[in-house]
């Protein structure tokens, strides 16, 4: 799972920003999974062939910006962590500066002290989980 500084992780979109319809990943394919309440403020997805201990699934993932159809594999450098509580951190891509990611942060609630770290972070955290 290890990356040469400044090489990009590749992920898969599962749920598209401003959808309600989510998929999920699951082994080398999508499949539905729920209709949410509400629509998602980003795109939301996974990072393959990596593991959370947090919440033994694949790391969750978070693209910024316009949204992605499901299914997209976009590959990029991690831009910032979403840090919280419960370990079940989240990896940002894209622009962390703007709308999108106040959006983000807005999504959990406060128990859950979403808090955004920057891609040193996220770049020792993922590395930690090998």
């Amino acid at each position: 799972m290890s990356r040469p500084a400044g090489e990009g992780w590749e992920g898969v979109v599962e749920w598209t920003a401003g959808t309600r319809e989510r998929l999920i990943w699951r082994g080398d394919r999508l499949e539905p999974y729920r209709q949410e309440p509400w629509p998602a403020p980003v795109n939301y997805g996974c990072l393959p062939g990596t593991h959370n201990p947090a919440d033994a699934a694949e790391v969750d993932a978070v693209w910024l910006g316009a949204p992605l159809p499901p299914g997209t594999r976009p590959c990029a450098v991690p831009t910032g962590l979403l840090h919280l509580a419960d370990g079940d951190h989240k990896v940002i891509f894209g622009e962390t500066g703007g709308a999108g990611a106040a959006a983000l942060l807005a999504w959990f609630p406060p128990e859950r002290g979403a808090r955004l770290l920057g891609p040193a972070e996220a770049a020792a955290w993922l590395a930690s989980l090998e």
